[in-house]
């Protein structure tokens, strides 16, 4: 035989110069839950390893993962019911405690890079990430909303906001109320193929964020549509999203890979809650190698076409792995 790839196979050596796709920690964004208060830790139940935190112990926390290597961060608030109205008042409420923190996170680690989240529905007494009425989320008069939001969050000095509302028309909207505002250098991070998925349970247990009634089939997407997602994901890139991004990551790597093919922009892929919540489970039995799990997970995705993963791996991984 002329070709024997068994050849490229037969040392570590060998197989680490043909190694096609690496994962490092330059590849990861490291998403975290933020508490009001102070000396605040709570373990998430449906996610071992993974804490809310209050501010204080949430900039310790930063400062290991830089040290680590990891330099992005998507920071998610944990709103109590009590602040929750039907208009989501306190997500542009600039006296709140997360855009406060979040001026003192960027305050405190200029280098670092820090996502915000645009949506209502952890403000939101209804759980949605619209406005309500009638049983209906209403989608423009929402966008009115997101984007006295997204301009409280760039006035803190964050580098990136991410929507992840998924109402039609939010990336121009937005992108049009932070470039009045003097905002150009403000970043958008599309949850532009957010799938009305199985597998964001443990996330809505981190916020307390699930909606009080019906679903989100309405606006997130149905997850039996491949094509649709290139719709979704040339309207954002035309309304002026930086950087495009799949939502999950492991049931949708077709998707990642075809909007890495169409698209010219970065391509981020979300490796969410209930991804990482079976395979902390598995290995918590005994079923699964969680760490090789986690690795081969991690491949796949960048494999896909995600130029950055968002992953509660992500610490872990840097501890561990470093890149692989």
């Amino acid at each position: 035989m002329l070709r024997r790839p068994r050849r490229l196979r037969k040392s570590g050596a060998i197989r680490d110069l043909a190694r096609e796709t690496v994962v490092s920690t330059d590849d990861l964004i490291f998403p975290l839950f933020l508490l009001d208060g102070n000396k605040q830790k709570t373990e998430v139940a449906s996610m071992p390893g993974i804490f809310r935190l209050s501010l204080d112990l949430m900039l310790r926390e930063i400062e290991e993962c830089m040290n680590l290597g990891i330099r992005a961060f998507d920071i998610f608030p944990v709103v109590d019911e009590s602040h929750k109205d039907k208009s989501a008042s306190r997500s542009f409420d600039k006296t709140f405690f997360y855009p406060k923190a979040l001026s003192e996170i960027k305050s405190k680690f200029p280098e670092a890079l820090i996502i915000t989240d645009v949506a209502m529905d952890p403000y939101s007494s209804d759980g949605h990430d619209g406005i309500v009425k009638d049983g209906k989320i209403l989608n423009d008069e929402t966008l009115e909303i997101l984007g006295k939001m997204a301009l409280t969050q760039a006035e803190t000095g964050v580098d990136f906001i991410g929507p992840s509302d998924m109402m039609d028309g939010r990336v121009g909207y937005l992108r049009k109320v932070l470039d009045e505002n003097g905002f150009q250098d403000t970043g958008i991070i599309s949850y532009t193929a957010k799938y009305a998925s199985a597998f964001y349970g443990p996330f809505r247990d981190a916020l307390d964020s699930a909606p009080k009634f019906g679903d989100k089939k309405t606006y997130q997407m149905d997850p039996a549509n491949r094509t649709e997602a290139l719709v979704e994901g040339q309207l954002d890139y035309e309304e002026g999203a930086d950087i495009i991004m799949v939502k999950p990551a492991l049931p949708y790597l077709d998707v990642i890979s075809d909007m890495r093919d169409n698209l010219p922009v970065p391509i981020a892929a979300y490796n969410v809650s209930g991804e990482y919540a079976m395979i902390k489970a598995a290995a918590e039995k005994g079923w699964l190698d969680g760490a090789k799990t986690m690795d081969e997970c991690l491949l796949a995705i960048k494999r896909a076409g995600a130029s950055m993963i968002l992953t509660y791996f992500a610490k872990e991984f840097a501890e561990t792995r470093g890149n692989y």
